[in-house]
């Protein structure tokens, strides 16, 4: 479809506030992260604490994806948005009043901070909902961009805990965070043919299917290493290479920002050479990548190069799964983008809790890498074994113009 076809097609209105409310929710899901070198300090962690802080909200907005896919298909996904952007002003607004002075009132903010992380599970069905077949990779590609909110938190916290400190970033923060709820609030609209309600037990009938389960897997690997480093960089750089935060932000965002911006990427190609090709080829990239940090761990400038492409391949990844979930499941795009999510999620908090573990009791980080570049080869195998059946079933009429 061409860029002006595809303007035409849906509402431009909605796919930016979708945009911008995923953009600024990203922001504060992964903050933790971006704060660790400072919060470890003043708190003193153990590696395996800080990695544990960094994924308690990656864990918590993979369980609260679900919740806000069914709060979606309830009532509404711009309903559900106003309802999780209210939670996570909240507990912002807590902590930077009343102050973070325990590891456990760390892990109750990450806890809230996952509500923000559960906003991909009402944005892109925000935005979905609005477009036709052939133009899902390109509108959620656009929509899921909105995951380069993680580059501003990399990029901006660890200076402004420098110069303000850490607790009142926290109060920073809410300034982007209340324009984005004003803005979404006049600007996005549900679209119009929404699926009624229905009962609770009838929206995990789907996970009886099993390609919801393969499609959990692939956005496991995809998105769960995307969040996982941009949640553990930080910590990452400093620890491996003794950066200060603000440089290893700085190069945090850099690598975030490569993952970010080929999302639509992604997805387009995904809709020129479908779904399945484009997907197949970033778990190639992204096992390589993985490998290549975890064998050559002495090296910064072969390091950032390795994370740089690898989460170039993680962004494109999640494109083209979206290019290919709403083909599969139209009428349970909300459940099924909650579920996905909520597997991205768990994917991330494995990734990011397993780089400090590794940390804790091998001395490096070599093991966490080398067990999610086994992920990504076992995402891979599964893939190609699929890729047959699905091209040969997909044949719905309303889909004829979208490829698998």
């Amino acid at each position: 479809m061409k860029f002006k076809d595809f303007a035409k097609a849906g509402h431009a209105p909605t796919l930016f506030s979708a945009f911008l409310y995923f953009d600024m929710s990203f922001m504060v899901w992964v903050l933790l992260g971006p704060l660790g070198v400072h919060i470890a300090k003043d708190l003193g962690l153990s590696p395996s604490q800080k990695g544990m802080m960094v994924a308690v909200p990656v864990l918590s907005g993979a369980i609260m994806r679900v919740f806000m896919g069914l709060l979606v298909d309830s009532i509404g996904a711009k309903r559900a948005g106003l309802i999780g952007q209210a939670i996570v002003l909240t507990a912002l607004m807590a902590s930077w009043q009343f102050g973070l002075h325990s590891l456990h009132a760390v892990y109750l903010l990450g806890i809230c901070l996952g509500v923000a992380g559960a906003s991909f599970a009402v944005a892109l069905p925000l935005a979905s909902r609005w477009y036709p077949p052939e133009a899902q990779g390109l509108a959620l590609g656009i929509a899921g961009a909105g995951n380069s909110g993680t580059v501003f938190a990399a990029l901006f916290a660890p200076l402004l805990a420098n110069h303000f400190g850490w607790t009142n970033v926290f109060g920073l923060v809410l300034i982007p965070l209340s324009m984005t709820m004003v803005i979404y609030a006049f600007l996005a609209k549900d679209a119009p043919g929404r699926p009624p309600a229905q009962k609770l037990t009838k929206y995990f009938h789907v996970l009886k299917e099993r390609d919801a389960w393969w499609f959990m897997l692939f956005y496991l690997v995809t998105f769960g290493g995307f969040v996982g480093l941009a949640s553990s960089l930080v910590i990452y750089f400093n620890s491996q290479f003794g950066l200060p935060p603000s440089v290893a932000g700085y190069l945090t965002a850099g690598c975030v920002f490569c993952g970010s911006m080929f999302r639509p990427i992604g997805g387009s190609i995904a809709d020129r050479v479908g779904g399945v090709r484009a997907l197949q080829t970033m778990y190639i990239v992204v096992v390589l990548a993985m490998l290549g940090v975890a064998l050559l761990p002495t090296s910064l400038t072969l390091s950032l190069t390795f994370f740089a492409f690898g989460m170039m391949a993680m962004g494109m990844g999640n494109g083209a799964v979206f290019q290919l979930l709403p083909q599969r499941f139209s009428r349970e795009i909300g459940t099924l983008t909650g579920l996905v999510g909520m597997a991205g999620g768990v994917g991330g908090f494995y990734l990011a809790s397993s780089l400090g573990l590794s940390k804790q009791f091998s001395g490096d980080y070599r093991l966490g890498f080398l067990m999610y570049a086994l992920m990504g080869a076992f995402a891979f195998g599964i893939l190609f074994k699929v890729k047959v059946r699905w091209r040969s079933t997909w044949g719905a009429p309303g889909l004829a113009r979208a490829r698998v």
